[in-house]
Order: C-alpha cells, then structure tokens, then sequence
C-alpha cells in the first residue's frame, strides 16, 4: 500500500499510524509505502525537497505520543511543534535517568549529520527562513569563527533542535517496530538529488557544482516526457562525483546508512540518475536543453556494498532508459518499476504490460505521480478506454478493480497499491502533478 503519513488523519505518527498498520496486517498487505520524511518548508511541502537528507520531519511528531511518555503536562500537549518545545523544555526534569542516557547516546551515534543540522536550523531560524546563500558571507561560507559564534549565541535553539530529531527518531523507531511485528515491512524513498537549500550542500559544499557565491553552475532535472512537454526542471544542484569517488563516497555512505535504519525496503528515486543524468544550465528556464551528464553509478554501489552489505533497494526505472540503466540495476540485483497506468501505449511489446512482466520488478497501478486509476481511466479516449477493457478481460467490474487485479496476477516480486486507487477515489485526490508547483503534497 503506498500512502504518506501525512495523508492520515492527524497527518502524524501517532495513534492513526498505528491503526493504518494494524489495518494493512489484517488485510494481508506486507508492505507500507511512503514519501521521503524530511523535513519540509513552510512554502513548499514536497517531501523530495527537504531541509535534510538525514533528519525527519518535525511535523510528522504526535503530540499524544510524547504525552504517553510523560514529557508533558495535558494542558500543554498543543499541535506537534508546540509540544516538541514544551517537551523540550521538560525534559530535563521529567524524563527518567534511562531517557536522558537515551538521548545522550543518539546525539553521539548521529553525530556525523545532526550538528550540521542543528545549526543549519536554528541559523535559519535566526535568519527568518532565508536560504544558506543569502546569510552573512562569513557563516554562508562557514568561516570557523563566524560558526563558533553562532554556536555559542544559538546554543538553546541547536539543542533544541537536536532534542527534536531525538523524539521522531523513536516515534520512528516504535512504529516500525508496531509495524514490523505484525509482518509489515516499511518502504521508504530516497531521492537522488538534495535541494539547494539544505544541510547537505550548506555544509559539505565541495560535493557539488557550485560557483564561488553557492549558486549552481548546472542543475537536475529530466528531459521532455509523458509527464511534461518541456521536461522538468528540478534545480537541485549537481554533484562533483569526482570529489565524492576521491573519499570513497563517504557522503553517500553516511546518507545511505540513515536510510537503513529506517526502513526495510528503500526506493531510490531517478535512479537512471547514477548511470547518466540530465544537467541543465543553470539560467535556462526549462529543462530543453539540457544533455546527458556520465555518473559513477557502478563504483558507487560497489563502495556503498561494501560498507553495508547487501542493499534492499528497488530501482525507480522510469523515463528515459537505456541499456546502460538496465545492466546497472541487473548488476547489483535491485528490481525495478512497472506502472500499469503506462501499459497501453505502443502495441504489445509495451514493457509496462503485464504479459512483459518479469519477477525482478515492483508492480504499481499508479505511483503519487500518476492521477488515480479511476481519474486516468476516465480521461482516456473511448476507443482507449476499450482497449485497456479488452485487455484486461473484465467489462462489468468498474475500474480502478480491473487494473488492481491485473497488478495483484502479475509476476513481479511485490505489488503496490495506492491507497487512493483501493478506495475507488476519482479526478482531485492525486498526491503530486509532476511539473506544476501548486496544489500538490495534500
């Protein structure tokens, strides 16, 4: 099943979290799929746009839970950034000598991208939200005396912020474990790119293709496709692969790790992004004039095995693919992606149809991507429309049922559903509409 916490009612991980688990174990689905769980913006909501590659999102925190716990008193539970620094202040008189050492451990063992991240926050903060390049030049470019400073004048707020990553990773951490135990593994999603304004490139600028100011020199994006007639133009900033292959790509070993202990299954989004990916100048306004930039995605899961094993990840395979992309993933066994919603294009030999199925695959009638079944199939044609009937061999079940059963009988290795499709939902309840940047992430 493929929903976002967010979607919940409440929208956090508190009780309704856990019943949507309990529900998917007693319906006989295995596996919970959602979006990146960053930490988003005020103004843009997008979960492939976060803050942070590492932390978690803040607003995703139940109030409730912390209540359980006895960090609050009842009157001062409020939503959940009210409660975080309410708990926060409590905390020290409140929590057990147990807790205390259990958040003195997490700041140790999340060290490597907590501190980054805690001053990157209480700077913005500071600095009323404006992006890392726009700050004062000394702690833009992180001079040691202008980050010393800040440390010290900002010490509340970066605790503050620490003590917030410390309560989502164990509402995390007991969820999955709430879900684990019922035989529900969880499947998260890990973008290829960072944004521009985040931890990540703010901190560790030498990772990526940046001017002397911060500014990218190319930036991510895709070339014309089904979802866009100008392609899209992302504007995550690219990386310097050959600074990341000379450290034996630490970054993405740091980046990857945290993703693990997350979850049991990770999508990895544009994965043809690490076989070759779309770099655009930075001052073009679409994505049209772009071309194919190499990357090092063969050494770079040779290193990330290396450092931590076998890696449950599932390719996200889609758009433009060539040969190269194919015998990447084939390489290091990671399944790909088959969307049902594209199937009926371009006759038989269409590899999103069933009878092209394979079983190193993930089958989805639609992913946040697509519109819902039932939307999609009711925009379609009429002689489209009988097509896809015909195919699918069922004329008197309505859709969104005929697609489900079609993903359910194919022989790839799981089958996901979105939860707007099992509920029979029509035109508006779609989570995201690729190149547009309103309207989406609801």
């Amino acid at each position: 099943m493929l929903l976002h916490p967010t979607s919940l009612p409440g929208g956090d991980l508190g009780p309704n979290a856990y019943r949507f688990a309990d529900f998917l174990a007693q319906a006989g689905f295995s596996v919970w799929q959602m979006l990146p769980l960053g930490p988003t913006r005020h103004d843009d909501a997008s979960p492939y746009n976060c803050l942070s590659a590492h932390a978690g999102n803040p607003r995703l925190v139940s109030p409730g839970r912390i209540g359980e716990w006895g960090w609050l008193e009842p009157a001062t539970a409020g939503d959940g950034r009210e409660a975080l620094h309410h708990a926060f202040r409590a905390f020290g008189s409140r929590a057990s000598g147990e807790e205390c050492a259990a958040y003195e451990a997490f700041r140790e063992s999340e060290q490597a991208w907590l501190e980054d991240y805690a001053l990157f926050e209480a700077l913005r903060k500071e600095h009323h939200g404006l992006a890392w390049w726009e700050w004062p030049p000394a702690l833009r470019d992180r001079g040691p005396d202008a980050l010393g400073q800040a440390r010290a004048r900002l010490a509340a707020d970066i605790e503050e912020v620490r003590f917030e990553q410390f309560v989502f990773a164990r509402q995390w951490r007991e969820l999955k474990a709430h879900a684990n135990e019922r035989g529900v593994r969880l499947f998260g999603d890990m973008p290829i790119f960072v944004a521009h304004d985040s931890t990540e490139v703010w901190a560790h600028r030498e990772y990526f293709l940046l001017d002397a100011a911060g500014q990218p020199l190319m930036v991510a994006g895709v070339p014309p496709d089904y979802f866009s007639a100008t392609g899209q133009r992302w504007g995550n900033p690219l990386y310097d692969w050959e600074r990341m292959r000379a450290d034996g790509f630490r970054w993405w070993t740091i980046r990857l790790r945290t993703e693990l202990q997350r979850f049991d299954l990770i999508r990895v989004d544009h994965f043809r992004g690490f076989e070759a990916c779309w770099e655009i100048p930075a001052a073009a306004a679409t994505a049209e004039n772009g071309r194919w930039a190499k990357a090092p995605g063969r050494e770079l899961f040779a290193a990330l095995t290396r450092e931590l094993g076998a890696l449950p990840l599932v390719a996200e395979d889609l758009g433009f693919i060539t040969p190269a992309v194919h015998a990447l993933r084939e390489q290091y066994g990671f399944p790909g992606m088959k969307i049902l919603q594209f199937a009926f294009d371009s006759g038989p030999d269409n590899p999103y149809l069933p009878h092209n199925h394979s079983a190193d695959c993930v089958v989805y009638t639609g992913t946040h991507d697509n519109d819902t079944t039932r939307a999609w199939f009711e925009d379609l044609p009429p002689e489209k429309q009988l097509a896809v009937v015909e195919y699918l061999g069922y004329r008197h079940e309505p859709m969104p049922w005929p697609l489900i059963r079609a993903a359910l009988m194919s022989v790839a290795r799981l089958a996901v559903l979105p939860l707007q499709d099992i509920l029979g939902l029509g035109r508006g309840q779609r989570m995201n509409t690729p190149g547009t940047t309103s309207g989406n992430w609801r």
